[in-house]
């Protein structure tokens, strides 16, 4: 598992988001995912909508994933 790919299916799996993934040894990563979908959300709410997006490849391929989760105006206030 490579980052582009956790990123391609995170950002096929929740439409109009973008995300930043970085992983330098293929099963720990981190990620930044801005979305409209988290918008009213609390943390753990918008870490379940990503981890959907990467289905069964969470706890086998992906052994950990570190989130930060923005909305769009959170994102443009934190730059």
């Amino acid at each position: 598992m490579n980052a582009d790919t956790i990123r391609q299916m995170i950002e096929a799996g929740l439409p109009g988001a973008r995300a930043q993934v970085q992983g330098e040894d293929g099963v720990h990563f981190e990620a930044v995912v801005v979305s409209e979908a988290f918008a009213g959300k609390l943390p753990l709410a918008r870490h379940r909508l990503v981890y959907a997006t990467l289905g069964t490849q969470m706890g086998t391929d992906i052994h950990a994933l570190a989130l930060r989760t923005l909305t769009p105006e959170e994102a443009s206030r934190t730059g």
